[in-house]
């Protein structure tokens, strides 16, 4: 309900009547709403001018009364009123100071007169989290808020009032409450960003877009409280002038406002941008700050220039991948950009392409490099003009410096070159055979230098067959030996030599040369018969022996050949026959019916097509053998064909069963001597024992460690005059002292007091018995020496030194 024109009310309240009918059911409802008249300084345009209820009752001062009902008409035409509620929202500023709790409204039914009621509410900020933010007094009805409200946290409740007896039982229908928190301005507008980064490009024109700032604010957007304005309130630095950007109050976006951008003056701008809430007015309105840093982007609007008009440089002949100048440009654009980077080019004065021009990209300057070889002969001197250039065109309206192009001028100094052979590799073509000393050509080089006096001396390099020679003054070549095309150092037909020339400067210098020697085939080759052995069955049957020939040299001088037998000795004629197949095949077959098994040398005289032909008496070994049905040599046939008779075959087996069985007793025999060996060893009779050895018992020693002797030392001499020279009781004498002081110096030896165990060596010495140390020798034997070789005789010493006195 709204007033449709202004209106003079004349006391201080205005009651009517509203009225709703449903013309489907025929229902008809009806309510008088109840208008207070207020001044306009307590509402200032953000409250109804009425309140609108239904069946219920809202009230919010003790004065407002409501006094719904419902109606329905019957059939006899009587009518049955039923109550029902239905309550405004209601609004509730947020922030407020109180005292709490705050009444809100005062909700009652027109039964209470009647009955006692109890009143209750429910929902979110009642019965469910967040928990008694509103309250009601169940017994009046009065509803009231608890605490302060903040509408950034919740800005509406809904909640359901009940109205039921004592027992519990239902009154009322639940009515809907809608509590709506009103906004105040307590909140700043709040920048997404504290600091924006943007750019332009440089000479942009007025107007162009920067960059956009954008400020949030937590109150009602829909209200003055929570609309943000934008305005630039500084700009550092202020040049060129103060207002080189504006921004649109209400979008937060920044546009360029003048002109005069120069990234080369000014490479960046930062700007202040102010929001404030309450549609910017600065004395109600709650603002914050944040910096826009505004890059000045560039553009190639400064064309590179040569610091210099002419620049020069000096190159060896013959060097490549040189720099021979550094040519240096100024470009005030943004460094190791697109608008900075230079590129340079040859404009004339290089028309063979010797040189480019290289940019070293931490410094951009350009490197004069030399691509193609130069030479002194040819060109002592070059004079280049160079321009420069970005990788980025210039932007509209900038042309080319006349600083952009530049003049290079190139010495070029002369060096020692080598000698080189005009002709390289160089082919001649000769037959082979030609004599020694016979000359094939001058190979002579040419020496670049022409501004030089300088003398050419020829050498060999390479001639792996030392065929030929060369003048070292002129270059000629002549042969040093027979060239022979048939020889493995010939390749294709073709003899390759390398050969030096070298000039005398300073330092000098040297070229190799090829000659390749084409070698024309003569027939100087017989031709040789294949295969050189073969078999036949000594019956004559389809088994033939096919042959042919072999040639070195290359055709015309090869086949077909011709195949004859000799005439000389007559057997050959009598017993083979040859027939020819083709040029170069042909079949030895056997002209009788039968042949004895043997190995026969069959004579073929084999004739070439050269010019003149040469011929060649080629001998084929033949083994005849018998054959079986197949038409193959049998075993015993092949054996025949050898050679050997019957007889002999025999014999030959024979003396092999022979010599397998002499194998077979040998080896017994040396097992069963083994055996006897090991028997004999334990059980041999000491006192019986031929080898005279003295055994000593009851003497303990080291273990087995002290079994490990050089027995060597006890070992006859390869000679023995010296020892046989001497008299009887001298000669072992010497011998023994040898094993004693090897013995004593060995620092290996075992205790003194060890049993010495020795190996049985076999049946007889050549060393000769020593039957001479046993005590019942003669008594003309003195032992007492035994007292000079140490401790370890000392058994011996006392046992055969003592004489007749023991």
């Amino acid at each position: 309900m709204f007033a449709v024109h202004q209106v003079q009310m004349p006391s201080k309240q205005l009651i009517l009547v509203v009225t709703a009918w449903d013309p489907q059911t025929l229902g008809r409802w009806e309510a008088i709403v109840r208008f207070l008249v207020t001044d306009k300084s307590q509402h200032n345009g953000h409250k109804p001018k009425g309140h609108k209820t239904l069946p219920g009752e809202l009230v919010q001062q003790q004065s407002d009364t409501l006094l719904p009902w419902r109606q329905h008409r019957s059939v006899n035409g009587l009518r049955r009123q039923k109550r029902d509620w239905v309550i405004p929202p209601i609004n509730v500023p947020e922030n407020s100071r109180g005292p709490f709790p705050q009444q809100l409204v005062r909700i009652r039914s027109d039964k209470d007169k009647e009955i006692h009621i109890r009143y209750s509410i429910t929902g979110v900020g009642a019965d469910q989290p967040p928990m008694e933010v509103f309250s009601i007094d169940p017994v009046s009805g009065r509803m009231y808020v608890t605490r302060p409200m903040d509408r950034e946290e919740r800005a509406s409740y809904h909640l359901r009032a009940h109205a039921v007896d004592m027992n519990g039982n239902k009154v009322e229908n639940p009515i809907d409450l809608y509590i709506y928190v009103i906004d105040m301005n307590d909140n700043r507008p709040e920048f997404i960003n504290q600091v924006y980064n943007g750019s332009v490009d440089e000479g942009s024109k007025p107007g162009t877009y920067v960059m956009t700032v954008t400020a949030n604010d937590a109150d009602d957007s829909t209200t003055a409280n929570g609309m943000v304005r934008y305005r630039i309130v500084t700009q550092t630095p202020q040049s060129p002038s103060q207002n080189m950007f504006t921004i649109n109050s209400e979008t937060g976006d920044i546009v360029t406002v003048a002109a005069g951008l120069d990234r080369e003056k000014v490479q960046q701008y930062i700007v202040i941008v102010q929001a404030t809430d309450m549609e910017g007015n600065l004395n109600y309105g709650l603002s914050n700050t944040a910096t826009a840093i505004i890059t000045v982007t560039d553009v190639n609007d400064n064309p590179p220039e040569f610091t210099t008009s002419t620049y020069s440089g000096e190159v060896p002949e013959n060097r490549v991948e040189v720099v021979v100048a550094n040519l240096t440009v100024m470009d005030r654009d943004q460094p190791h950009s697109p608008n900075w980077n230079a590129i340079y080019r040859i404009i004339s004065g290089d028309p063979s392409g010797h040189f480019t021009i290289r940019t070293d990209p931490v410094t951009n300057e350009g490197m004069v490099t030399v691509v193609k070889a130069v030479d002194y002969e040819m060109n002592r001197a070059f004079m280049l003009t160079v321009m420069v250039s970005n990788q980025a065109p210039l932007a509209s309206g900038i042309q080319m410096s006349f600083q952009s192009t530049a003049g290079v001028t190139i010495s070029v100094t002369d060096v020692n070159e080598a000698p080189y052979f005009p002709t390289n590799h160089k082919l001649i073509r000769l037959e082979e055979g030609v004599p020694t000393g016979t000359v094939l050509t001058t190979f002579s080089a040419v020496d670049p230098d022409r501004f030089m006096q300088q003398a050419v001396r020829y050498s060999k390099l390479s001639d792996p067959a030392n065929w030929l020679n060369i003048n070292a003054t002129n270059g000629q070549i002549t042969t040093a030996a027979v060239l022979d095309r048939e020889s493995d150092y010939i390749k294709n037909n073709v003899y390759e030599a390398t050969f030096l020339a070298a000039d005398n400067g300073i330092p000098p210098a040297s070229g190799t040369g090829t000659l390749q020697i084409y070698l024309i085939d003569i027939n100087d080759n017989a031709p040789e018969l294949l295969p050189k052995e073969a078999q036949i069955c000594e019956k004559p049957n389809l088994n033939v022996i096919n042959i042919t020939a072999a040639d070195a040299d290359i055709d015309p001088n090869v086949g077909p050949f011709v195949f004859e037998l000799p005439s000389v000795p007559s057997a050959v004629r009598k017993n083979w026959t040859i027939t020819r197949l083709n040029g170069d095949y042909a079949q030895l077959s056997l002209r009788i019916m039968y042949l004895e098994a043997g190995v026969y040398d069959v004579p073929i005289i084999v004739t070439d097509s050269g010019n003149p032909p040469l011929y060649n008496t080629s001998v084929i070994k033949v083994k005849v053998c018998p054959c079986d049905e197949n038409g193959d040599c049998t075993t015993i046939g092949a054996v025949a064909a050898a050679g050997l008779g019957t007889g002999a075959i025999i014999a030959i087996l024979i003396c092999i069963i022979i010599l397998l069985t002499m194998v077979l007793l040998f080896v017994v025999w040396m097992k069963r001597r083994e055996k006897e060996r090991h028997t004999k060893q334990l059980l041999i009779d000491p006192e019986d024992d031929v080898r005279d050895n003295i055994l000593k018992y009851d003497e303990e020693g080291g273990g087995e460690e002290d079994q490990d002797y050089d027995l060597s030392q006890l070992q006859q001499p390869e000679t023995m005059d010296h020892v046989l020279n001497k008299t009887p009781g001298v000669r072992r004498v010497d011998f023994i002292n040898e094993g004693l002081r090897a013995a004593d110096n060995d620092p290996t030896a075992p205790p003194y007091d060890s049993l010495l165990v020795f190996d049985y060596e076999g049946s007889g010495s050549t060393a000769g018995s020593v039957s001479s140390l046993n005590s019942s020798s003669s008594g003309d034997q003195d032992y007492d020496y035994l007292n000079d070789w140490g401790p370890r005789f000392k058994k011996l010493a006392d046992m055969y030194g003592g004489g007749e006195e023991d």
